[in-house]
């Protein structure tokens, strides 16, 4: 049966799944999954070659974030959440919470910008493009806590309180966009908060703490909303296939609650990392104090020794 009223229907035990979309693995994601990892791998590669390293850590991340995003879009996860408002809520946020976080602790710019050569002087080439880009009136724009702060909010209000859902799920393509939305917002969002890659900007750690603190709870208020609706509030749900055996407005308060609980898992990730960082960045600036100390041959002290001396002979 299609409940969607168009698109052809394919049999997926133990449902029916319609809306002409494709089963299981989505290759639009499944490309840019494996395309995502050849590249950091060959800036991986091109990096060692030349004699530098890579933090073990950074890689470890970055292909457990694109992992992430694999299992959520190309498995039978993504049927189920083209009929279960549940399943189709841990999609949206392990892909804009979750895997954000993971990519961007793996630094892919910081390698793609240490692994590009340069082009040379007066020539462009793919490591200036990406600089160029870096330092555009675009990029401070999409990463300023001004913009990113209300468009992480409006992807969950303005989406699944409005018919653009509906509208989008109607299609392959509308679900891929809303995907590929869901991926992106959550990158700008978490990119200057997360300070590891170079940006337009690089708040201080209490003001990353701010951004992050300040657009979490609109997700916790989102998944209460969804809790205490009476009925169902998503039509593409309203109606799921009578083998699953599911209630909609039950699955509808599984999908509030998860919506709820993830909140709480990348305020905790972000916080861990941030502190991290902020204790190895006071440990650099003691290592420099140090350093610089040692080169001038301690000269404060030593000055203050000149004027212990100095009073000692106004004495006698």
């Amino acid at each position: 049966m299609d409940h969607s009223g168009h698109g052809m229907n394919m049999d997926l035990p133990p449902f029916t799944l319609g809306r002409g979309l494709e089963l299981s693995v989505d290759p639009f994601f499944l490309t840019g999954c494996v395309l995502a990892l050849a590249l950091y791998g060959y800036g991986v590669v091109r990096l060692r070659r030349r004699g530098d390293g890579w933090p073990v850590n950074r890689i470890v991340f970055f292909v457990v974030g694109v992992l992430s995003i694999a299992l959520v879009m190309c498995t039978k996860l993504n049927d189920y959440g083209m009929v279960m408002f549940s399943v189709h809520m841990v999609q949206h946020m392990v892909i804009s919470m979750l895997s954000p976080i993971l990519l961007l602790l793996g630094a892919p710019v910081t390698l793609a910008l240490r692994a590009l050569p340069p082009a040379g002087r007066g020539r462009t080439g793919p490591r200036e493009l990406l600089l160029k880009l870096l330092h555009s009136r675009y990029m401070k724009i999409i990463t300023h806590p001004v913009f990113t702060i209300p468009l992480f909010i409006a992807s969950l209000y303005a989406l699944y309180f409005t018919p653009i859902f509906d509208f989008l799920m109607g299609s392959k393509p509308g679900h891929i966009g809303m995907m590929v939305h869901f991926l992106a917002v959550g990158l700008v969002f978490f990119w200057p908060i997360m300070g590891v890659d170079p940006g337009p900007h690089r708040p201080g750690y209490l003001m990353r703490m701010l951004e992050l603190f300040a657009g979490m709870p609109f997700h916790a208020f989102f998944g209460i909303a969804l809790m205490m609706a009476s009925t169902p509030m998503v039509e593409t749900y309203k109606n799921p296939p009578a083998s699953l055996g599911i209630d909609a407005l039950s699955d509808q308060n599984w999908a509030g609650g998860i919506a709820w609980a993830f909140s709480e898992i990348p305020s905790v990730l972000v916080l861990i990392a941030l502190v991290y960082q902020w204790y190895n960045s006071e440990q650099r600036v003691a290592r420099r104090t140090d350093r610089a100390a040692d080169r001038d041959g301690d000269k404060e002290l030593e000055a203050y020794n000149a004027y212990l001396a100095s009073l000692q002979a106004r004495g006698q």
